[in-house]
């Protein structure tokens, strides 16, 4: 222990970016390192800043991949789910949060976090004193109170982000490559609308400053047959003002729409054929409209959901491999988290159904639309979209379907830690749905479950845009209120631009942005060699229906 106690001071943590500061730091903290002794621990300081908990050591090995904004021991703050201190000689421990008391020293600091790890610290050989403040500081700036507490503020505060950047993102970069669209302007939406040929629809703006819905985007497409007088006629009557939005079209006409609940009973029939025949007339064939109730019982609630990944969580970080195989899958089975995503992967297959193989339009329908919806809907379009399963189209897709079609991302994340009733996993099932599709056609996916990874790991990252609000109008607002607070001159841009998760250079370097992509893909029409035969990978019927056979049997 001596010899522990004579290093040197550690080297400096990842270098900090933009406004981040060091709130609280303590030396000769043991992080454990498994259950089995303390052989393997690493000594160093434990650090808090704005947006992290960092531990830094002399006995770091260089990362496989190498994160810009995070070291090999950091945690983001918005990761950590509960701050537990524990004092052993007193038997005590206490849960902490934003502006909580500790009236022990602490000899121990467990932190729970949102991506299944639990982290621990010894505080044997460092000052009680010491300890207890870096504790509290954890505990305090893991809980902010208010949106523009979250790190992303102040990160985006001093980088300015400018729509010259979202255009870099958004638009043809200089190597001439297609970016991810963010569906921010009417130009993408007419792009998506000319790539799926939906010839019937058009780009609608009567919710420009926000000002027929606040949680639909300024831009959105609807069928051609409806005038924007109706729409905003209409608009009272759904609940919260969400009138029915285009998703998607089939090559053979068939549409893919969602739409809120009506309010009203008395105008409920009469609005339903209205919309119903509106669809109806886009279509090329002006085939029959199927409207899906997603909360018809058959698919899980947000509680549900939350549920099960709570039980899952338990039975995959505490100690899983201590029972049988057997009995720890049976256990997680018991969770229902598998359940509901295959729930949510056959009624995906059976949209499918009826827009390829009926080749009729489909309605979501949704009490808001901002939940189940956002998970169904983007589910048939990777089955059927080639180019949703490419890299950009992917990234287009979530930007379509959940960060402008306004899934409520601060909420379901939990990102204030403030109302947990709230909070549900949705979009890491959606992930995690699209996983197993990847297992099953691995081929068919530029991107890999590396990417996925990263992926669902940024939704605690809070400096992106993507993950951060519940809406693009609280983007908008919450971003001009804190360049006002902070006198932050913002020319001709009428808010703070967040960068967009997509830009990954944020991140990591060009070298390890290449583990995203998958070597086996074959794309939408390049040739592939099965059984010594030259072939194409392309979407075919007979596995849609060989998927909804699968499916159905399990």
């Amino acid at each position: 222990m001596e010899d522990i106690l004579t290093h040197n001071p550690p080297p400096p943590p990842q270098p900090l970016c933009g406004w981040e500061i060091v709130v609280n730091e303590v030396n000769f903290v043991r992080k454990c390192i498994g259950a089995g002794g303390s052989q393997d621990d690493l000594w160093g300081k434990l650090v808090c800043t704005n947006f992290k908990v960092s531990f830094v050591t002399h006995d770091s090995l260089p990362q496989q991949c190498a994160h810009r904004l995070l070291g090999e021991y950091d945690v983001p703050l918005a990761c950590v789910d509960q701050v537990i201190t524990v004092n052993d000689a007193k038997g005590k421990r206490k849960i902490l949060g934003s502006n909580k008391k500790l009236k022990f020293n602490p000899t121990e600091l467990i932190l729970y976090c949102k991506d299944f790890r639990i982290i621990r610290f010894r505080f044997d050989e460092a000052g009680p004193e010491s300890a207890k403040k870096v504790c509290l500081a954890i505990g305090h700036y893991s809980h902010p109170a208010d949106t523009q507490l979250l790190f992303g503020f102040e990160y985006v505060g001093t980088r300015f982000y400018s729509s010259s950047d979202t255009r870099a993102v958004n638009g043809i970069d200089p190597g001439g490559r297609l970016q991810t669209p963010l569906f921010d302007c009417s130009s993408d939406w007419d792009r998506e609308i000319k790539r799926t040929g939906a010839s019937e629809w058009r780009v609608c703006s009567i919710n420009k400053d926000y000002l027929v819905s606040p949680s639909l985007p300024e831009f959105f497409v609807v069928p051609s047959s409806l005038a924007d007088q109706d729409l905003k006629q209409y608009a009272c009557y759904f609940s919260a003002q969400r009138v029915p939005l285009w998703c998607w079209n089939h090559p053979s006409g068939s549409a893919l729409v969602r739409m809120s609940s009506i309010t009203e009973p008395l105008q409920q029939r009469k609005l339903d054929q209205r919309i119903c025949n509106a669809v109806m007339k886009s279509h090329p064939l002006r085939s029959d409209v199927h409207k899906v109730e997603l909360e018809n019982g058959l698919l899980p609630t947000i509680h549900d959901i939350q549920a099960a990944l709570v039980k899952l969580r338990q039975f995959c970080v505490i100690e899983p491999f201590e029972e049988s195989e057997d009995k720890w899958l049976s256990s997680v089975e018991s969770s229902r988290w598998m359940e509901y995503v295959r729930v949510f992967l056959k009624q995906a297959v059976e949209v499918v159904y009826v827009l390829e193989w009926k080749q009729a339009s489909v309605i979501l329908q949704e009490e808001e639309d901002r939940d189940l919806s956002c998970v169904v809907a983007s589910l048939v379009q990777v089955m059927c979209d080639p180019h949703c399963r490419s890299l950009v189209g992917f990234q287009g897709l979530v930007q379509k379907e959940w960060v402008m079609a306004g899934h409520r991302f601060l909420d379901r994340c939990n990102h204030l830690k403030r109302n947990d009733k709230e909070e549900s996993p949705l979009f890491l099932l959606f992930l995690n749905c699209v996983w197993q599709l990847l297992e099953q056609h691995p081929t068919a996916f530029e991107f890999t479950e590396v990417y996925l990874s990263v992926l669902s790991d940024s939704m605690w990252l809070p400096v992106f845009s993507t993950f951060l609000f519940n809406c693009p109008q609280q983007r908008a607002e919450h971003s001009r209120d804190f360049a006002l607070t902070k006198r932050i001159s913002l020319g001709q841009e009428q808010a703070l631009r967040f960068p967009p998760v997509w830009d990954w250079s944020q991140q990591f370097s060009l070298k390890d942005q290449a583990l995203f992509n998958n070597p086996l893909y074959v794309g939408k029409s390049a040739p592939c060699v099965h059984n010594g035969t030259v072939r194409t990978y392309s979407h075919r019927r007979s596995k849609v229906r060989s998927a909804l056979t699968v499916l159905m049997k399990h």
